[in-house]
Order: C-alpha cells, then sequence, then structure tokens
C-alpha cells in the first residue's frame, strides 16, 4: 500500500503542486520539525510533507492517493506521544499547519467553527476575546492543533469538571479515505437523528478520516478563580482531600491534580525559577482550581476547606495562591514536570487510569512490580487524580546512567499494564494508541472488541491508506 520512497517523489511533487501551489509543498530542509517526536523515539521517512491550506485541497489530495494506493499520515502540531502522527516509511505526510482560520465565535449560543490547523492557545484566546471559555487545557497547548486534539481525544487538567475533548465537539468537517467531504458541522445541542457518526473521528487518530473544521463548545469565563497546593502524607489521603473538595465547593472544582515528591524535587533540581512551593517537603501534593461566576466568595470557601481538611488530618500544610503571579507558579511546578524527567534520564513512561478509588492501590501495587522487576528503579506518579488518570513513570536508579532502563522498558511495561488489568482500568487514559500500544492494546481487548474495530476501519478504509500502522490494524492490512 505504501509509495516507493526512492521511485515516486517526483511524480508525487507535480500532482501534489497541482493542487496546494509550491507554498504547499515542504522542501526536504524544512522537513525536520515534521518528522520527529518531539521525545525522539520516533522519526518518519515520508515521501513527501504536503500542507493543503483548505478542506478541498485535502480532498483532492485524499483522492488522489486513494486511486493511486498511497498511504496518509496526517499530522496536526507534532505533540503527540505514541507515535500516531509519524509516517512508518514511504507515505505522505499530510500537515493540516496551513488551516488556521477561526471562522466564528458566538458568545450567544457558546460555539466557535475553527480549522484543523488553529492551535489550541489560539481557540482560547478567541473564546476569552468574546468572554467565553474552551476549558480544554493541556501541557502543549501553545504548538497543537485542534484537528490532532479531535483526533486523539486529548484529556488535560479540566477533565474533571468538562470532560475529554470529546464532550467538548458539537460538530466536524471530515475528508474520507475515498476524498469525500462529510460535513456535520452542525452546532445543535440536541440532536437525536440516528448515530452520532463524529464520535468517530475523535480519538480515531485519523485512522478513518481527517478532520478539516470543528464546532466547538464553549462555556461561560470564569470571573473568579482560586488556586492552592496542599502537603499530604498518603496518596489515600489525596483521595480523601479531592471528595472534601467536590463536597465543600458544590462541583466548582475545575482541576484536581497531584504531585509525588520526587516529580517535585525533579523539577526543583532542573527547572530555572522553580521554587518550592510549601516551607516543608512533604510525600505528595494536591494541586487543585476553583472557578466560579462574578460574586462568589472563593477564598472564604477555600479557606475553610483547608481549615477542615487540616482538623480531619487530610492535609498537613496547605497554600492559597494570593495573586495570578503565584497560581502561575503553582501551575508551573506542575506542567514542567514531564520536561524535567527529559533532562534527568530516558526510561518507561505510561499513561493509564483506574476508578479515581483505587488510585492507592494502584501505585502501590505497581511501585511492588516495577522495583521487583528493577531494583533501585524510581517510580514517578502525577496527573490528574481527580478523573483517574495516572502518569505512571519510572527512571532508572540514581547513578546508574540515562539509558540504564532501557533493556527493562518493554518488560516493565508489561508488569503495568497486567496491574492495571486487575483494577480493570485502561492502558492509554488521554494519549491514545498510535504505534507505541498498538500490540498491547490488541493483546489486552477482548475479541470481541477487536472485531468491532477491524470491521469499522474496513468499513471507512478499505485498503488502509489511512494513517497505516496506527490505532488498529485489520487482518487483513499489509502493514
Amino acid at each position: 500500500m505504501s509509495i516507493d520512497h526512492a521511485h515516486a517523489t517526483a511524480a508525487l511533487v507535480d500532482a501534489m503542486a497541482s493542487i496546494t501551489g509550491p507554498r504547499g509543498i515542504v522542501p526536504a530542509e524544512d522537513q525536520a520539525p515534521y518528522l520527529t517526536e518531539w521525545r525522539k523515539r520516533w522519526t518518519g521517512t515520508p515521501a513527501l510533507v504536503v500542507s493543503p491550506a483548505s478542506t478541498q485541497e485535502v480532498a483532492a489530495i485524499v483522492t488522489y492517493c486513494a486511486k493511486n494506493r498511497i498511504a496518509i499520515t496526517p499530522q496536526g502540531g507534532n505533540t503527540g506521544l505514541v507515535g500516531g502522527q509519524i509516517p512508518l516509511g514511504g507515505e505522505i505526510l499530510l500537515s493540516l499547519s496551513r488551516m488556521r482560520t477561526i471562522h466564528e465565535v458566538s458568545g450567544l449560543s457558546k460555539t466557535m467553527l475553527v480549522d484543523a490547523g488553529v492551535t489550541l492557545s489560539a481557540v482560547q484566546d478567541a473564546a476569552a476575546a468574546e468572554n467565553c471559555l474552551f476549558p480544554l487545557s493541556i501541557g502543549s497547548e501553545g504548538s497543537c492543533q485542534i484537528g490532532g486534539v479531535i483526533s486523539t481525544n486529548a484529556g488535560g487538567v479540566n477533565v474533571l469538571r468538562y470532560g475529554n475533548t470529546r464532550e467538548l465537539v458539537m460538530g466536524l468537517e471530515v475528508v474520507l479515505p475515498s476524498g469525500e467531504i462529510w460535513n456535520g458541522l452542525n452546532a445543535l445541542r440536541k440532536n437525536n437523528t440516528g448515530y452520532d457518526l463524529k464520535q468517530l473521528f475523535i480519538g480515531g487518530e485519523g485512522t478513518l478520516g481527517i478532520v478539516t473544521r470543528a464546532v466547538l463548545k464553549l462555556y461561560p469565563q470564569a470571573e473568579e478563580k482560586l488556586t492552592l497546593v496542599a502537603g499530604l502524607q498518603t496518596p489515600e489521603a489525596v483521595i480523601d482531600f479531592l471528595s472534601l473538595t467536590q463536597q465543600a465547593t458544590g462541583g466548582l472544582v475545575s482541576s484536581f491534580e497531584f504531585m509525588a515528591r520526587p516529580c517535585l524535587e525533579l523539577v526543583l533540581n532542573t527547572i530555572p525559577g522553580a521554587r518550592d512551593p510549601l516551607a516543608a517537603a512533604y510525600p505528595i501534593y494536591a494541586l487543585v482550581e476553583l472557578s466560579a461566576g462574578k460574586g462568589t466568595n472563593l477564598t472564604a470557601m477555600g479557606e475553610h476547606l483547608l481549615t477542615d481538611a487540616l482538623e480531619k488530618s487530610v492535609i498537613t500544610d496547605a497554600a492559597i495562591a494570593q495573586n495570578d503571579r503565584q497560581a502561575s507558579d503553582f501551575w508551573h511546578l506542575r506542567h514542567s514536570i514531564s520536561e524535567a524527567m527529559n533532562h534527568e534520564a530516558k526510561g518507561a513512561r505510561h499513561d493509564v487510569s483506574v476508578p479515581v478509588h483505587q488510585i492507592p492501590a494502584f501505585l502501590a501495587a505497581a511501585d511492588r512490580a516495577v522495583t521487583a522487576l528493577v531494583p533501585g528503579a524510581r517510580p514517578i506518579a502525577f496527573g490528574h487524580v481527580g478523573d483517574g488518570n495516572v502518569h505512571y513513570d519510572v527512571l532508572p536508579p540514581a547513578g546508574a546512567g540515562d539509558d540504564a532502563l532501557d533493556p527493562h522498558v518493554p518488560t516493565i511495561e508489561n508488569a503495568v499494564y497486567d496491574v492495571i488489568d486487575e483494577f480493570n482500568g485502561s492502558i492509554s487514559a488521554e494519549h491514545g494508541i498510535g504505534q507505541h500500544k498498538l500490540d498491547k492494546m490488541a493483546a489486552r481487548k477482548s475479541p470481541v472488541e477487536m472485531a468491532m474495530m477491524h470491521a469499522i476501519k474496513r468499513t471507512f478504509d478499505p485498503a488502509g491508506l489511512l494513517n497505516p500502522g496506527k490505532l488498529v490494524v485489520p487482518p487483513t492490512d499489509d502493514h
């Protein structure tokens, strides 16, 4: 199915340039930012990098490729963490980065119509300009694009209150593997007319169609915010604090994150300007954000919550951000963990989820499994405790060297995923499957579930030309 990279490039350039014009062809010397995943795990070798400027150009490219059995890897901002956006070899890499128009923002309907190449931060800013909120917030929001965010069903720090991307998309425009354009760009909150087709493409990782435009759901902009950090002794205490916080605020919790002390120490040791949020060190921290409408006394609410939590010995210490700068400093600690880990060493990284109340038991079981395999290995846990999503990463023993854990990574991953199975959890909470977890997912889903996924893939893309080797590969596929 893939084209021959060595012989087809010249013909492809001519064909694609006739569709996009010269600006749509990315020269070889400018392709590097498209080809390597940011952690440098995967580097692709496409036949060509093409960047169309409209849905019609995308459709024309896909139509040409369908007729000539040329595979396509769609790509947004190249911020994915499982290699779903990196070509395996010989495909056309189709970047949506030139499609970045915000067509309409309605403060009355609380909707926004955007192209797939618009960055998440641009969507947030456009919503704020209309006194609205697009609540999706992830570490890569300055560079990730809406098409990629939708195709991976991104999560982030506000899922507890607003849901994953799936809950924030009202309508889609998609170019199908045949080159046909499906216009599902309705802005209706109620539309009960059969299958909700857009859901197939949200989280579909570009294997069923290429998202070109989307209608997004907006919310009223919060007038009041409060950010606090609490120091706790155990993971169990974090879950108790989450329960207290939800009860005390009546649903005003936007984010509830946790960071084990080793995460924080990595940040403090490697990120310039990072400062300890509390006077003393604690085994684990909770980072909480509340938001509400104008006139809500969040400070009094937060103080009452912390007093109650201290009296019940759920937390040991806490600090409320006194201004926007201090709140930003608190969040900087949380968002810098992945960068700090990259500075420290390579390791085994896991994006998993379990029922919220089982997070402490999962952490204990995973720690036992990992350290039994590699004595001295350093488990690092942080994430979105409010929705059960744990980023459970493992670094080599202290002083063992950057690559010391490499031979053990597959074994560690399987051990962690076995623990996840014990808790009926998910081996991918928000990062997706891509090429990294393809076999791991297939080994853990039931034959019935895999058969349904294969059937959907074959129905939409019988030739297997869209993002081959990612998410799900039907048994009849050559890849």
